[in-house]
């Protein structure tokens, strides 16, 4: 029977395929999927307790606008002899951000940031919530909000974060019985490694 949450999730299933399309090829547009989204997902992350995931989505609303600021940002323009293109490709490609690696000196933030929000969220929804899965939603959330935010950096690292969240995802899902969000998030595993090399081939490479 087709009921209001069950659109709804698919409806989010076909959002979320356009969000991984433009992410896949670093388009702007990747951020707007990023406000529809969490808007649907709200409603169907409360009604199954999923209440980690549930608050994530306020996060992902405000990061969305910071994303699209970051993306669209200048950048410093090359010089003339640090490049052959003409002068129009240059300032084009100068006027967004470009793909790099994550700083080594971050990734200690990172993984401490990470640890903290993980522990955190598990207390709140052991202490707060009927949750029934606190672990791995408060994994997958501590995890996806670091992701995020390096996917607002445009760190090319963010594709092996998100892997390791869609795996969980996907079992997660499943056991609560949103198989097409179970499917999204199996195809998002997939994408994951792919969109890493796609990305890194997009990177500005030294000689």
């Amino acid at each position: 029977m087709l009921t209001f949450d069950l659109c709804l999730e698919i409806t989010g299933l076909c959002v979320g395929l356009l969000y991984l399309w433009w992410e896949y090829h670093a388009d702007n547009k990747v951020w707007l999927a990023s406000v529809v989204m969490p808007a649907i997902s709200m409603w169907i992350y409360y009604s199954k307790g999923l209440y980690a995931d549930f608050g994530i989505n306020i996060y992902y609303l405000l990061i969305a606008i910071y994303g699209f600021w970051s993306w669209s940002g200048k950048t410093a323009p090359r010089k003339p002899s640090e490049s052959k293109e003409c002068p129009a490709a240059t300032e084009s490609a100068s006027s967004r951000r470009p793909i790099t690696h994550t700083p080594v000196k971050e990734w200690g933030l990172i993984a401490a940031a990470s640890c903290t929000l993980w522990v955190a969220l598990w207390w709140l929804l052991v202490r707060f919530t009927d949750s029934t899965v606190p672990v791995a939603d408060a994994f997958t959330t501590s995890l996806s909000i670091v992701g995020l935010w390096m996917l607002a950096r445009k760190y090319v690292e963010q594709w092996l974060i998100w892997f390791i969240v869609d795996i969980v995802c996907c079992g997660l899902y499943f056991y609560k019985g949103l198989y097409f969000y179970c499917v999204l998030y199996g195809v998002y595993t997939v994408i994951s490694i792919f969109g890493y090399r796609k990305w890194f081939a997009m990177m500005p490479h030294k000689k």
